[in-house]
């Protein structure tokens, strides 16, 4: 199912990884290692977010930050974005951020 992002442009790799951050499919640059490697950060990442919208939500009174819908690191020219447990490394010099949260959105779901 998240092998379809890889059509999108700029889409440089793309991973799902399972709850306790193992990789379960992933294609793109780099091998399986490689892969790995980017659904294990973004696995400890998403933690990281989710432990940030808990202190936010209590602290603001807010309701609605958790949990997350997602997150974004944008580099100079790369980005790594995640939705769920798929995470997502393309350049943005090419592809459109909103696009392929568009998409990241609908891969979680599965």
């Amino acid at each position: 199912m998240i092998k379809q992002i890889m059509i999108l442009d700029g889409v440089m790799a793309v991973a799902h990884f399972r709850d306790d951050g193992e990789l379960v499919e992933g294609y793109g640059m780099g091998g399986q290692e490689e892969l790995a490697s980017l659904a294990h950060f973004a696995h400890d990442y998403k933690r990281l977010v989710q432990g940030n919208a808990d202190q936010l939500s209590m602290f603001t009174g807010i309701r609605g930050w958790t949990p997350p819908g997602g997150w974004v690191v944008r580099g100079e020219r790369f980005t790594v974005c995640s939705v769920g447990n798929v995470v997502c490394l393309f350049d943005g010099n090419e592809g459109h951020l909103n696009e392929v949260m568009q998409e990241l959105r609908g891969a979680s779901q599965w």
